[in-house]
């Protein structure tokens, strides 16, 4: 549901897996789901009642804007469907609470983006955790700073809007990639501010319309873990320069994490006694987007968690309301909920490899 620009990602690839079938594709703009379920030999397309009423049909991937995350999903549930939605889960974790809540009522599981954590990149970075390379993690640190989309994104504005913003809509990978190596998060303090109330789109058919900018632009945030260790990070739209990096030190090396809105590498350590950094060999896949959707579906057969989960997205997403809070009141704002880290994929788990049959 929903044929926008990021549909692609995840057609391209849930369309090659073996162990899922796109049954359809849904939009509010009937045309533009036509094109894509050609584009990509879907039998399928409609509104989102069409693909609903389809009864084949056990996952739906929601790839809504923000502000529809939550009434898409709670419409996918009622139907009696999973759900895998995009980032951010919802709005706000009230909403996010009331989905888990609903699907769990129902019997029915809730899957989240990112699931940038399950690849190659990230999941070695763990295994390496894991092994006690870099010693105990003690500390992180997490920067995203970048222009801001309007200069190549054709249709910016939502990325602008509530629940968006470098904190909402890139926050969640970096925030998911630390959950996912260094455990739940405890309590976050923050400052927040916006450059400018307006932005230019920089391509496409409305290039050069001027719109409003409803969010912060430009968020540092600290985070304090439940098991100990600590973060600083940074999310900007206001840099001129793209930057991006996680390192977490440890109390025997460092250890500098790909890029995590990335499925592959590079992975580097720096051990207290090394005189520079080397790369780490990485094992696992760099497939792309839909890796959580086909994880949700094998773990549905086997009976097993899956890991893009909306626990975990939940989390999240109230690790980032908290830090505008922090913003807003300048103090630090504990955190409610938490999550298990993810187990990490099985070595030779590949999506091209049928499992269930």
């Amino acid at each position: 549901m929903g044929a926008g620009a990021i549909s692609d990602a995840y057609l391209r690839n849930l369309t090659a897996f073996p162990d899922v079938e796109v049954l359809g594709v849904a939009d509010l703009e009937v045309e533009r789901a036509q094109a894509k379920a050609r584009a990509y030999d879907v039998p399928v397309a409609g509104d989102v009642d069409t693909i609903l009423a389809l009864p084949e049909v056990e996952i739906v991937v929601n790839l809504t804007i923000p502000a529809a995350h939550a009434a898409v999903a709670s419409g996918v549930l009622r139907a009696g469907k999973h759900v895998y939605g995009e980032k951010p889960l919802t709005l706000d974790p009230e909403e996010g609470d009331k989905l888990l809540a609903e699907a769990a009522a129902r019997g029915l599981r809730v899957g989240n983006a990112p699931d940038t954590f399950l690849g190659a990149g990230l999941q070695s970075a763990k295994r390496a955790l894991a092994s006690g390379m870099i010693g105990t993690p003690m500390a992180a640190t997490a920067v995203m700073q970048s222009p801001g989309p309007e200069s190549w994104h054709p249709n910016p504005e939502f990325l602008y809007q509530r629940g968006a913003g470098p904190l909402f809509d890139i926050g969640p990978y970096y925030l998911t990639a630390l959950i996912a190596m260094m455990g739940p998060l405890s309590k976050v303090a923050a400052t927040a501010r916006q450059a400018r109330p307006h932005r230019v789109i920089g391509s496409g058919p409305k290039g050069g319309t001027s719109f409003a900018v409803e969010v912060p632009t430009h968020v540092m945030a600290l985070i304090d873990f439940v098991g100990g260790a600590s973060a600083s990070s940074t999310f900007s739209f206001d840099s001129p320069a793209n930057v991006t990096m996680i390192e977490i030190i440890g109390t025997e090396g460092t250890l500098s994490l790909p890029d995590p809105n990335t499925f592959g590498g590079p992975l580097k350590v720096r051990g207290a006694g090394d005189g520079d950094w080397r790369d780490l060999p990485l094992e696992g896949t760099t497939i792309g987007r839909g890796l959580g959707v086909l994880d949700m579906a094998r773990a549905l057969r086997a009976d097993l968690p899956h890991r893009a989960s909306g626990t975990m997205a939940l989390h999240v997403l109230e690790a980032m309301t908290a830090i505008i809070e922090s913003a807003d009141r300048g103090e630090f704002r504990h955190l409610e909920t938490t999550v298990t880290e993810p187990d990490p994929l099985p070595i030779g788990w590949d999506p091209h490899e049928a499992t269930l049959g």
